[in-house]
């Protein structure tokens, strides 16, 4: 991690390369039976099955947990989850709950949320409300894409 000192003593934290490269191998896991799997660069025809049951072209899978990167308690993470997931049903998105996973289980899982039906702009907007270096975002018919969210 980079640490980038502003005023008033605030640190914000970007990502370095390392951990966007964990990012983009990352498993963006959809609670179900059978689990949907997300990954980037990587089209899944049952992700773009749920799209279209829902009557929706796009969706973001969005975490609130350790804004970033920092880790924190998992009461924290359970509450930034649980505002994240009220917000989003409040804008009308259907929200289906998860987890990122590291393929090789280096680190815990991070509660996360697929946000069905949000732009790419609300997605990121909403990614960096929750101080998030990224977010992944999809479109019906494509692979899922990892999106940095740069200040």
């Amino acid at each position: 991690m980079i640490e980038s000192h502003i005023g008033w003593g605030a640190t914000i934290v970007t990502a370095t390369p390392e951990l966007i490269a964990a990012y983009e191998k990352a498993l963006y896991v959809v609670f179900g039976k059978p689990e949907l799997v997300l990954r980037i660069g990587r089209q899944n025809p049952d992700l773009d099955e749920l799209l279209e049951a829902e009557g929706a072209a796009t969706a973001a899978y969005i975490t609130a947990a350790n804004p970033r990167g920092e880790a924190r308690t998992a009461w924290q993470n359970e509450i930034a989850n649980a505002a994240l997931v009220e917000l989003q049903t409040k804008a009308g998105h259907p929200c289906y709950e998860g987890e990122g996973r590291d393929p090789k289980e280096r680190w815990t899982p991070e509660r996360s949320v697929l946000v069905i039906g949000i732009s790419r702009s609300d997605a990121e907007a909403v990614g960096r409300a929750f101080e998030q270096n990224a977010i992944v975002f999809v479109e019906k018919g494509r692979a899922p894409e990892l999106v940095v969210l740069k200040d």
